[in-house]
């Protein structure tokens, strides 16, 4: 189902303030469907015996309770290994290049045709097996090129526009000769209806929903090899907290592509497209706590995220921060290596420490608060009802041991995640689980404070903003653009422009640098200008543009997510740019004669949404 339709409906549960409470909710209902069980990917289905893997398969109704065991249910169809309990997601096919897969299916529905897809050779062209209820199919083929793929299967005709049937999908994986099965596999499954006005869904990695999820432990050093699948119809931008993780390959259930190793760029943030994959590595060199999690803001708070979403307009957490994420989470716990000496919190003698206030005030329009992080910059703090959304542009440098206190005004509770810094845990901003058991980070309360140590390894352009309330606190204002500078470099408005999109409200109404118009950007002829932008709405891919006249200018990609791009995609090219959320990207532009150019930034579904006049003289 397409992104938007999905959105606007649970726009409209949140700003209606209706959830409805399901029979689901009564946990011990006699059912005879067998149960659902979270399948981790770690052993694969079949038997593979001189080359050849015999797996047989099967469809049939059954029960899932994506969060706890006791908790809300959906009654869906699952996939099962005959003889097996059902899984979601379904049984894990993996063989190594050279397999021949002979796959039995059976179709245990009883009302629905089965439309099964992905089982052929790869690369494929996306050919469908129709197996009618009651039915069974063998099919034989190649496994074909090493990579990441998946099979997945409709039943009957779904209207996409009200449901999602994704939970029907599985992990599909070709190893190469030589490969070591020391990855793991994660699979985002999604499950929805739509019901008058209300759209109940079931977001899971690996069959579970946040705080469900399984729990990731890793040791400083370790090399982790990470395979996702997205098996579901919506986009999910996943973000890495604290790291970063170099993306190796990205494909579809059609088809991989593995990068060379001078193409493999580095990020914290990277959007999948609907069932996409990706092969990514990254090594921790810190212990803590961690997240891993989709960007997108109704896919991991607990008011759009759960099946059965808690009463109330999805904008309260109460006093358990983690009754705030849902969904498209997972958790990371890394150890301190052995005879490995742990890093120390920047020393107190810090050069540079600044003051940040959580601040609000009423506004008409289309939040019912004004709310923003606002930087101290001389020796009076600033008024209790000064905002600025987005937050001050926060210019900081490379290897400057730096301090910033987090003071809040605000009427709730706030924290501050600094998003790509490679910092210390318990500074990274989710509150009840950054740090470590025994030292989590709190919650930032009102009349309060926190300071936060910040490492800073890398120049780039990184982003501050609240991981709490984010409904609420997110799409009021709570967020920023952070610059980290190389020693002794000079900050020149003149020449860095930043420009920060967010949500004005629950709806996608786009904010850059705080408005949705701006007056004309002067720029001089003849120098080198660094344009940096930040997409850090509630949701939706951005398109940033250069153009003159209807032409696309040309630039020059330096950056992603803070990190140097690859040398061969740092070469000039049209000034256009996908960029999704919690994505940074900067772009060296130089004009190459004077006159007037058009910057614009807009939603990839619609019309560009901010227009503004660039004035090379």
């Amino acid at each position: 189902m397409a992104f938007l339709v999905q959105s606007l409906w649970i726009v409209a549960v949140l700003l209606a303030n209706h959830v409805a409470v399901s029979a689901s909710r009564v946990a011990h209902s006699v059912s005879a469907l067998p149960e659902v069980v979270a399948n981790d990917n770690r052993l694969p289905a079949g038997k593979l015996e001189k080359g050849v893997l015999k797996v047989s398969l099967a469809v049939q109704m059954a029960r899932w309770h994506p969060e706890a065991p006791d908790g809300p249910f959906a009654d869906v169809a699952a996939w099962s290994e005959e003889g097996h309990e059902p899984q979601i997601p379904g049984p894990l096919i993996r063989v190594p290049a050279g397999t021949v897969v002979e796959a039995t299916i059976r179709n245990g529905l009883a009302d629905s045709t089965l439309w099964v897809h992905g089982m052929a050779t790869r690369p494929e062209t996306g050919d469908s097996v129709a197996i009618v209820p009651g039915a069974s199919r063998t099919v034989r083929f190649a496994a074909g090129r090493p990579g990441t793929y998946m099979y997945f299967a409709d039943a009957g005709k779904i209207d996409y526009a009200n449901h999602e049937r994704e939970q029907l999908a599985a992990a599909f994986v070709i190893d190469p000769p030589g490969w070591r099965l020391n990855d793991r596999i994660f699979v985002i499954n999604i499950w929805g209806d739509a019901v008058g006005k209300e759209y109940r869904n079931a977001l899971a990695i690996n069959g579970k929903s946040w705080p469900y999820t399984e729990r990731i432990t890793a040791t400083t050093g370790d090399t982790m090899s990470w395979r996702i699948i997205n098996a579901s119809t919506r986009g999910h931008p996943m973000h890495l907290h604290g790291f970063y993780f170099r993306v190796e390959a990205m494909g579809s259930y059609l088809a991989d592509t593995a990068f060379r190793r001078a193409d493999r760029r580095l990020a914290v943030t990277q959007q999948m497209a609907e069932r996409s994959t990706m092969l990514v590595r990254w090594s921790p060199s810190r212990a803590g706590n961690w997240l891993f999690h989709c960007h997108v803001a109704f896919h991991v708070v607990s008011a759009a995220a759960r099946l059965d979403p808690p009463a109330g307009d999805g904008h309260s957490h109460g006093d358990d921060p983690r009754e705030h994420m849902a969904g498209l989470v997972m958790g990371i716990t890394v150890n301190q290596r052995a005879g490995s000496a742990a890093l120390s919190p920047s020393p107190t003698q810090s050069v540079n420490r600044l003051r940040l206030f959580a601040d609000e005030r009423p506004r008409t329009g289309r939040t019912p608060l004004s709310m923003s992080y606002v930087l101290q910059r001389d020796r009076s703090e600033p008024r209790s009802d000064s905002t600025e959304p987005p937050g001050a542009v926060i210019v900081l440098h490379r290897g400057e041991p730096t301090e910033i206190t987090i003071v809040n005004r605000a009427h709730d509770a706030t924290s501050v995640h600094w998003h790509g810094l490679e910092l210390l845990s318990f500074n990274d901003g989710v509150a009840g689980w950054s740090g470590a058991a025994g030292r989590l980070a709190p919650m930032i309360a009102p009349r309060d404070s926190f300071t936060a140590h910040l490492a800073l390894p890398r120049a780039g352009t990184f982003i501050y903003h609240t991981h709490l309330n984010d409904m609420e606190q997110l799409t009021s204002g709570m967020y920023g653009a952070l610059v980290v500078l190389e020693p002794g470099e000079r900050f020149d408005p003149a020449t860095d422009h930043v420009f920060v999109t967010g949500w004005d409200g629950d709806s996608p109404h786009l904010m850059i640098n705080g408005d949705s118009t701006a007056a004309p950007l002067k720029v001089a002829f003849g120098h080198r200008h660094r344009f940096r932008f930040v997409n850090i709405g509630a949701a939706d891919k951005i398109v940033v543009a250069i153009r003159r006249d209807t032409i696309p200018a040309q630039w020059q990609p330096l950056a992603k997510d803070g990190a140097d791009l690859p040398k061969n995609q740092r070469a000039a090219r049209s000034a256009i740019f996908l960029l999704d959320v919690g994505e940074t990207f900067d772009a060296e532009f130089n004009a190459p004669a004077r006159g007037e150019y058009v910057l614009t930034i807009g939603l990839k579904r619609t019309p560009m949404a901010y227009t503004r006049r660039l004035i090379v003289k």
